[in-house]
């Protein structure tokens, strides 16, 4: 009769833990999409379909750079940065291949300074990614077309694209401070440099 009880008890203890379980797993996922965006179906496509693989990287990199000491810049240092960004826009016209290379070291530049771990372009977009998920994608196309820059030609209007999306995570690395608010709303309107519009 007692055996009977423990594994009726034992058996009722499981179900309950397993209904328990999934809305936990389900809000996790929830948090990954939310946080990461575009970066959670790029993870995704990444490992095949495999959505837990996928969420198990995103909780690594949240793991790892989720609580990195961010930096604010100098007024002194965001000129300066500002003022780096323009002139190499204006290179653009005359070299558009040196100015996106430019642009590449610029933003790694930057986001070293802002207190992102930078020892390879790789381990840079994942750090990123944890505070910039919306952005990052831009930031990984430059770097790519600047690789490709380096090693021959390169169509100006895709090495034009490249600089263009590559200029809100500029904006939010220049311009925002850490716990900066408003900068989703500037990220929202996405103002375009004028140099580079196409005619």
């Amino acid at each position: 009769m007692s055996v009977t009880l423990i594994i009726l008890v034992a058996a009722l203890v499981a179900m309950v833990a397993l209904v328990f379980a999934r809305p936990v797993r389900q809000s996790s996922r929830d948090g990954l999409i939310s946080r990461f965006g575009p970066e959670y179906d790029r993870a995704v496509a990444r490992h095949d379909g495999d959505a837990k693989a996928a969420q198990w990287e995103l909780s690594e990199r949240l793991r790892r750079y989720g609580e990195l000491s961010i930096r604010a810049l100098t007024p002194e240092s965001r000129e300066q940065y500002a003022a780096r960004w323009s002139g190499l826009q204006e290179r653009f016209v005359e070299s558009p291949a040196l100015a996106v290379r430019e642009a590449d070291r610029l933003l790694g530049a930057l986001a070293a300074e802002r207190g992102y771990p930078a020892e390879s372009p790789e381990q840079l977009q994942e750090a990123l990614s944890v505070r910039h998920a919306q952005a990052v994608e831009g930031y990984r196309r430059l770097h790519t077309e600047a690789e490709r820059a380096r090693a021959g030609h390169v169509p100006t209007d895709r090495l034009r694209e490249a600089l263009l999306g590559a200029y809100p995570l500029f904006e939010e690395l220049v311009r925002a401070q850490p716990h900066d608010r408003a900068l989703r709303r500037r990220r929202q309107r996405h103002h375009r440099p004028a140099i580079l519009r196409s005619s």
